[in-house]
């Protein structure tokens, strides 16, 4: 792997290696048939061999065989009841990984692809991604294999109610802080609320984040995750002397990450020409239409399809995977795991690409990265580029704990400096460990290194 780039085989580094080696044969024996946990761990774990080399004493503590084990795991039934009053019952999880550094913090799911490998993937990211934001949050992760497409609003509160009725038992402001994610947005999170609101009979505004402006929740937080992601790519962009004015970007996916990095990457001068949703993409030569999207998938909650109605010089094209196919200088995955595949990284290379920001988690598998690597393109990595939408749930938290409003300013403002923080720490760390510019290793070994002093210095539990 590109990722493991050679080093010296000292004896500290091969001593290093077995170790790695050693815990990772343990995560498969432990957590069989779980491929994205799987995938999740050797990622991180191979970029890591350098830091035990240097730093023997994160072995003696048995960091790793620590860091790998969540916390807790939870798995619950949720029963819930349909419009037409047929009984119907989904799995519930939430996996609370790490909490060295905070209280977790990580997005529930709701998609029929939830299981417990997903969420265990999600979670292990989630204590890296944030402790690179430099909040003081641990790393967590939910979700359920429920599918919100299709149903009423009354099918939704009443699903999210009872998936609340058992979650609030594991939950609160200082303890495990739940968000949203694929599936999730402002609608599940506000009855989320409102049903542990009921059974605390307390108002705990810090217990859940993406909520409401009008109830707690922080301007900014909806834009966070694509504005980040963009930030970020700008951040390799000027280190190269580049920007995104005149560029030509392809964005997959066409819910909120996506729809901000649209919005933000066109700000910036570029011309968004591609965009996705489960069924398909469009294709616009012209630059993709924020108004119409926003509409169409915000408001109407219909297919990307309806937008060449609309659009007579678009197209649109079924399946999601051709969508790399698209010339582009700047590539944003925003959509969901594994979708550039290493055929696809090809094509993305073949046609030029210049950078590739990951606004989804783990959209590119490792052959993918490798790729990237190989053949110097500038590439953020999804615990690094995509850590906006955490980010700015710590300020809600903030925000929450302190009983005060910033302003939409205020919090973009921290926003980008939190961003240009992660890039500058991920490219420190990438350099002082033997990797100058590669920000897969620099991200993963500056999210690690807090958390594993920390978890030293708490002892052994």
């Amino acid at each position: 792997m590109t990722t493991l780039q050679e080093t010296k085989p000292t004896k500290e580094m091969l001593n290093a290696k077995e170790y790695v080696n050693n815990v990772f044969e343990l995560v498969k024996q432990r957590n069989s048939n779980e491929n994205e946990f799987h995938q999740a761990v050797k990622e991180i774990f191979d970029s890591l061999v350098p830091v035990f080399a240097k730093k023997p004493i994160y072995m003696e503590h048995g960091i790793l065989e620590r860091m790998v084990e969540p916390e807790r795991m939870i798995t619950f039934r949720v029963p819930w009841v349909d419009d037409n009053g047929k009984v119907h019952v989904n799995r519930g999880f939430r996996v609370q990984f790490n909490s060295a550094i905070g209280p977790y913090k990580g997005g529930l799911r709701f998609h029929p692809s939830v299981n417990a490998s997903i969420i265990k993937f999600l979670g292990f990211e989630q204590i890296f991604k944030n402790s690179l934001t430099g909040q003081p949050i641990g790393g967590g992760k939910g979700g359920s294999d429920f599918d919100p497409k299709g149903k009423s609003d009354n099918e939704i509160m009443r699903f999210t109610q009872s998936f609340m009725t058992e979650l609030s038992k594991h939950i609160g402001p200082d303890t495990d802080v739940p968000a949203g994610d694929i599936g999730v947005g402002a609608r599940e999170i506000g009855y989320m609320f409102g049903q542990y609101k009921r059974l605390r009979g307390a108002y705990e505004a810090g217990v859940l984040t993406g909520k409401g402006v009008g109830y707690g929740g922080s301007l900014g937080r909806t834009e966070a995750t694509g504005y980040g992601t963009v930030y970020f790519v700008q951040e390799m962009l000027k280190d190269k002397g580049d920007s995104f004015e005149g560029k030509t970007v392809v964005i997959s996916g066409s819910g909120n990450v996506s729809t901000y990095a649209i919005e933000k990457a066109t700000e910036l001068g570029a011309k968004v020409v591609a965009c996705s949703d489960s069924s398909g993409y469009i294709y616009d030569k012209n630059g993709i239409n924020l108004d119409t999207v926003k509409r169409l998938k915000e408001v109407e909650r219909k297919r990307i399809s309806e937008y060449v109605n609309e659009h007579t010089e678009a197209e649109f094209v079924e399946g999601c995977g051709g969508i790399w196919s698209i010339p582009c200088d700047i590539a944003l995955p925003c959509a969901t795991q594994n979708e550039i595949e290493i055929a696809d990284a090809k094509l993305l290379v073949a046609n030029g690409v210049k950078a590739i920001g990951e606004g989804a988690n783990m959209p590119s598998t490792l052959e993918a990265i490798d790729l990237f690597l190989e053949n110097n393109v500038l590439f953020g990595p999804a615990k690094a580029a995509n850590a906006g939408g955490v980010a700015v749930s710590a300020l809600e938290m903030a925000q929450n704990s302190a009983r005060l409003n910033w302003t939409f300013a205020e919090v973009d403002e921290k926003l980008q400096e939190i961003m240009k923080d992660i890039y500058r720490n991920s490219v420190n760390a990438a350099e002082e460990y033997g990797h100058p510019g590669n920000l897969v290793i620099g991200a993963n070994i500056a999210g690690f290194v807090k958390v594993a002093d920390a978890m030293i210095t708490q002892g052994v539990i």
